[in-house]
């Protein structure tokens, strides 16, 4: 139960009742999580949250904004790539804390300050890049949608500690045929099963490709 620093427990407000809801989907996801299961993981009655809250939704537009409060917005004195690259990091850091928040991030229609804010943030850093709108528009969209991409087969993969696929690919890939699945097989036993692989390792790489083209994409002009 939420307590403050003394060891007593905190009063029930609208900041206490989205922590709890973001700390439970954290546990049992998103779908699971209805206002009489808050209530018992806060211990209150489910009436008394609507003393704070309007409903579920608004609990929901609440946590997505604590998970933006989570990312680094991007730093408007580094260079343009530097910039966006620190925050899709962050923002594939958030996404691993919080899984559930992955489908659901860019579809509020009730963004609050936290949500605009972070995106004004976002918009102002790829402006300042000086690119023609459309390749801005493509930058906003492409490198968003490989960081929610990437957050989202994180999640979706068997991943073993440290990122790897072997028990995965142990159960699945080794009993196939090698003459009926031959690139499948090769690809599992000559990389994925190596020592120290890690399907994280793309990340980076992937978002250098992206920039790198964004940004070759703009000197072509």
């Amino acid at each position: 139960m939420p307590q403050n620093g003394d060891g007593t427990r905190r009063p029930l407000d609208r900041d206490r009742i989205i922590d709890g809801a973001v700390a439970l989907a954290d546990e049992i996801g998103l779908e699971p999580l209805t206002i009489r299961r808050l209530a018992e993981h806060l211990g209150v009655r489910p009436m008394s949250l609507y003393h704070y809250v309007a409903s579920k939704d608004d609990i929901v537009d609440g946590m997505v904004g604590r998970v933006f409060d989570e990312i680094e917005r991007p730093d408007p004195a580094a260079p343009w790539k530097e910039a966006i690259r620190g925050r899709a990091r962050s923002l594939r850091a958030a996404l691993r804390r919080h899984p559930w928040a992955i489908p659901i991030m860019e579809g509020r229609r009730s963004p609050g300050a936290d949500i605009l804010d972070h995106h004004e943030a976002m918009v102002t850093a790829w402006l300042g890049t000086g690119f023609p709108l459309p390749l801005v528009a493509h930058g906003l969209a492409v490198v968003d949608a490989f960081v929610y991409g990437f957050a989202l087969q994180e999640a979706a993969l068997p991943l073993g500690e440290g990122g790897d696929l072997t028990d995965a690919s142990d159960q699945i890939i080794a009993p196939l045929p090698a003459e009926k699945y031959p690139s499948l097989v090769r690809f599992t036993v000559e990389h994925v099963l190596q020592p120290g692989y890690d399907f994280g390792d793309s990340f980076e790489p992937g978002l250098d490709y992206l920039l790198d083209g964004i940004e070759h994409a703009a000197a072509a002009g």
